[in-house]
């Protein structure tokens, strides 16, 4: 079972759905607007002690929440499902420490390692390079990866130097965040070499994805970027062309707290099994898992030819999957939310219309057959399983009627799940440890003691593999908060007027 996500509501009017390639940063208040030029720096670090809260804390909650940036080799949506490079890494380790993975998108006004500190997330996972000024807030893990930062120019310039020292004097001007590594790594060598290089400090709502799609289009004249990611964006995007190389072998690592050892270790024996020095530190070797990664995001992939297809994601602001407009349809009809039916879709089946589970269930939303009247073969049409699947959650809806909304969800989807039978038998159960059986955690720890003999063997529907209902409403309640985050992210973006995301005017390879 996959683990799920959450996006903060306070971060909303953060981070712009995909990318926030904006020519201005803007907001829909009317704010005034702060051009490319102009340094718009990142929210200044306020937070210099660190909670506590070390892998045993996470392992307490169960939860461990992940910073990160919406981008094509971070974390992004792919017809609904999450994916990423670092998403995909991170939620292995968690995997294997059993663990669920929460997502926290750094918002525009936010500072990753302020977000880092005051625990509302646990490791920061954004590709970035271990710099000195990020060791004085954080500690890094061993690194999973090395690049090259590298020029990347507009094909609207009539020259492409070279070499740093051919561009000294060109007055071509190289557009960074002020926050970057690249920053850093170019006013370093401007210093040492003294070079005449023009730096233009662009908004830090930009990032280097979004950056090299400017310069595709010709916003921007010049920026910076990994070498693996500009690789990857140059399949899918015309007008880049490669120039000289800035940094050599950077070591790239997530970040955590410095009062977090026991987080770093586990996290550091998971990189090793994954990436390592060979003894002449000249080639890294990597896993198959690490490989996969990397070819599945860094070179062409499916994935990543729909992320950058305008024809998909792009068509409109706000889609989460195919199914949006049918899933709208029939939740109105019945007045449900359509995002909650959106992400219990995401986690019944993946948008599969044609799944089909070990215990017969079937369809986008897993219908068991014996449990309707429409004929089996039906039930596989799109149409007719939502219909069902969104008739019987509003059935359970109206059962637990007279709880406040949230509870009222968490008991109709952990319903759906493992069925009325078993929920009556986990409420009996809080009733006789003298518990509200209408809050919705009382009645989680009853589930998973239905998984112990000496509680379902007194219970009329027996023994309840309770912990599979409980991640259930997990799950589906993280998923459908990033859902209702993108789709707030998606109104600001048209509220501010910003009508493509990827930058009208950038030509794709098909």
């Amino acid at each position: 079972m996959d683990r799920h996500i959450t996006l903060k509501k306070k971060q909303l009017t953060g981070t712009i759905l995909g990318l926030a390639l904006l020519v201005a940063s803007c907001s829909p208040s009317g704010e005034e607007e702060t051009e490319i030029g102009d340094e718009v720096t990142q929210s200044p670090i306020t937070v210099t002690e660190p909670v506590q809260r070390d892998f045993a804390e996470i392992s307490q909650s169960g939860v461990l929440r992940m910073i990160t940036y919406y981008s094509s080799n971070t974390y992004f949506l792919n017809q609904g499902i999450e994916v990423g490079f670092e998403y995909e890494m991170v939620r292995e380790f968690a995997r294997e420490n059993d663990l669920a993975l929460e997502v926290v998108i750094v918002g525009a006004d936010e500072n990753p390692f302020d977000l880092l500190n005051n625990g509302v997330g646990d490791v920061i996972a954004a590709n970035y390079t271990i710099t000195p000024e990020r060791r004085e807030v954080s500690t890094f893990t061993r690194p999973y990866n090395l690049v090259d930062q590298m020029l990347v120019y507009s094909a609207e310039l009539d020259i492409y130097p070279e070499t740093l020292e051919d561009l000294s004097g060109t007055g071509i001007p190289i557009s960074v965040r002020r926050n970057s590594s690249y920053y850093s790594n170019l006013t370093e060598i401007i210093e040492e070499r003294g070079y005449d290089i023009e730096i233009q400090l662009i908004s830090d709502a930009l990032d280097t994805e979004a950056a090299l799609v400017q310069v595709a289009d010709g916003s921007l004249l010049a920026t910076i970027a990994d070498d693996n990611m500009f690789n990857a964006a140059n399949r899918y995007m015309e007008g880049l062309i490669p120039g000289p190389v800035v940094s050599e072998r950077d070591t790239i690592a997530w970040a955590i707290r410095n009062n977090a050892p026991d987080l770093e270790s586990r996290m550091n024996r998971f990189l090793y099994k994954h990436f390592r020095f060979t003894a002449d530190r000249d080639l890294p070797r990597r896993s198959t898992f690490l490989n996969v990664l990397r070819q599945k995001y860094f070179e062409e992939s499916r994935q990543m030819a729909e992320y950058y297809n305008p024809d998909w994601q792009y068509q409109g602001i706000g889609i989460i999957s195919p199914y949006d407009d049918l899933v709208k349809s029939i939740s109105d009809s019945l007045g449900l939310d359509w995002l909650m039916v959106t992400a219990m879709i995401a986690q019944e089946s993946s948008f599969n219309p044609n799944s089909k589970s070990w215990a017969g269930a079937v369809g986008l939303m897993q219908v068991i057959p014996r449990f309707v009247e429409t004929p089996y073969e039906e039930l596989y049409d799109p149409v007719t399983n939502i219909k069902e699947g969104a008739r019987i959650i509003r059935e359970h809806l109206d059962h637990y009627a007279y709880m406040d909304s949230t509870n009222q969800w968490a008991m109709a989807l952990a319903t759906y799940n493992v069925g009325l039978g078993h929920m009556a038998d986990a409420r009996r159960l809080v009733i006789d440890h003298n518990k509200d059986p209408n809050e919705w955690e009382n009645v989680a720890d009853a589930l998973l003691k239905l998984m112990q003999r000496r509680y379902h063997q007194h219970a009329r529907y027996g023994f309840a593999r309770g912990i599979e209902p409980v991640q259930y409403v997990k799950e589906i309640k993280n998923r459908y908060r990033t859902y209702e985050a993108i789709m707030a992210l998606a109104e600001h973006q048209r509220g501010a007027g910003m009508t493509g995301v990827m930058g009208a005017g950038v030509i794709r390879r098909p």
